[in-house]
């Protein structure tokens, strides 16, 4: 059991940003910590949530917002979007002061921006936060950084190994990152925490995020089939084709209703595609691949359980990519990272494109186990071979990847002759 504070990836983040501007949003879904994190940097703190104060604080922000930003600076605002009202008011008290670090805001919906009258650029700067890496629930070593990857990509990382087993990193997927979930005594209660964030999400947060009454037993229904296409680059029509197959007559909009609700709570967030110049356009695949924040989410909504995915390697495949997604998305946040991903008619793939906000990128793969790195390594090359082409024949002028990377649910890390860097996930880090 856990109960000391864990680091996270976004706390230096974090400072930076206080350090630069007056006003720092951190978004994200439910229990990922982020009032957690907030408080460890906050000098006073605002919880709109608070059921004793809830109805007072609502009323104090309809008559006179600026009041509830009176307080020790940075002071942290908890779920904002609860009183939209309180957006404008923070973006006119940083103008006002001029002050850097005055303010954090927490919120775990996107808000329409008609309920605001500024965007706040320029004063109040936005970053995302997801549930915890395997680096920051202690389930990785940490022994090769990411960012030291790309600094140095003749970093020697041979020999280095995961302490993580297979059947760790399955009950780690299963568990999810939901901070929380560490404190629990027992596996089951560990295993339980994604289950009740399912319950909420279906019961009421569905409803709630918008003011538009959703029926419990559809949306878990969207959630069981956006879970059985996981990593697939499935349709809207091939998922709802999948709901109403289970006697729930769902129409296409009210499915894209459905899973804009689900995005606004930060429950899925999908990868987009990367369609660089190097092929005609209609070879390039440009669908978004299906994904959750948190493996954890597809899991639950599918009722598995570490024992079944023992005896599904297949299908906890899919749910290992999702893993890595989010580890990858937390690793690069410091850099500005962001991911998508290639994919083209001939069969040449990379699972994921990390993109560095200074322009560096890496191509990767992820393979379960070690059979299936050789495929992995040669999509990889064959796809650093077209760019390079495509350069030669000046019909692009595309950087060349700077890494290129197969993540593994293995155990040993070591660069191939190739030059492919073969990373068990339970050794990296930020």
């Amino acid at each position: 059991m856990i109960d000391a504070y864990l680091p996270r990836v976004v706390d230096t983040l974090l400072e930076e940003r206080l350090s630069a501007v007056g006003a720092v949003l951190i978004a994200g879904p439910k229990w990922c910590g982020k009032t957690t994190t907030a408080e460890q940097q906050a000098k006073s703190v605002l919880k709109l949530q608070d059921p004793d104060k809830t109805k007072g604080y609502l009323a104090t922000a309809e008559s006179k917002p600026s009041l509830l930003l009176k307080g020790d600076n940075p002071r942290l605002i908890d779920e904002w979007q609860m009183a939209p009202v309180l957006w404008d008011a923070v973006r006119n008290a940083v103008d006002e002061r001029r002050e850097e670090g005055l303010f954090i805001l927490t919120g775990s919906t996107t808000v329409d921006n008609t309920a605001i009258m500024h965007s706040g650029t320029g004063r109040i700067s936005r970053m995302t936060m997801y549930p915890m890496s395997l680096f920051e629930s202690s389930e990785s070593n940490g022994k090769i950084s990411l960012k030291e990857l790309f600094d140095n990509p003749a970093l020697d990382i041979d020999g280095n190994t995961s302490d993580l087993s297979i059947e760790g990193l399955i009950f780690a997927a299963c568990r999810g990152g939901w901070p929380s979930s560490l404190r629990k005594k027992t596996d089951k209660s560990k295993l339980f925490e994604a289950q009740n964030y399912i319950a909420n999400i279906c019961d009421s947060d569905a409803s709630t995020v918008d003011g538009v009454k959703r029926s419990p037993e559809r949306i878990k229904a969207v959630l069981q089939s956006y879970a059985r296409n996981i990593s697939t680059l499935a349709t809207v029509k091939t998922i709802l084709k999948d709901v109403c197959s289970n006697y729930m007559n769902v129409s296409e909009p009210t499915l894209f209703s459905y899973l804009n609700a689900l995005e606004q709570l930060f429950v899925i967030e999908d990868i987009p595609a990367w369609c660089p110049s190097i092929r005609s356009a209609t070879v390039i695949r440009a669908k978004k691949k299906r994904g959750f924040t948190d493996p954890s989410i597809a899991v639950a909504a599918l009722v598995l359980s570490p024992e079944i995915l023992m005896q599904d390697f297949h299908t906890f495949g899919f749910i290992f990519e999702s893993l890595c997604f989010r580890d990858l998305k937390v690793y690069s946040s410091s850099l500005g990272g962001h991911v998508s991903y290639y994919n083209d008619k001939f069969g040449l793939e990379a699972d994921c494109v990390l993109h560095l906000a200074d322009g560096r990128y890496a191509l990767i793969e992820f393979k379960l186990g070690s059979s299936g790195i050789e495929e992995g390594a040669q999509h990889l090359l064959e796809l650093r071979k077209l760019i390079r082409k495509a350069n030669d024949e000046k019909r692009t002028m595309l950087r060349e990847p700077d890494l290129l990377i197969v993540i593994t649910g293995g155990e040993m890390a070591y660069t191939r002759n190739d030059g492919v860097k073969i990373i068990p996930v339970g050794c990296l880090r930020d």
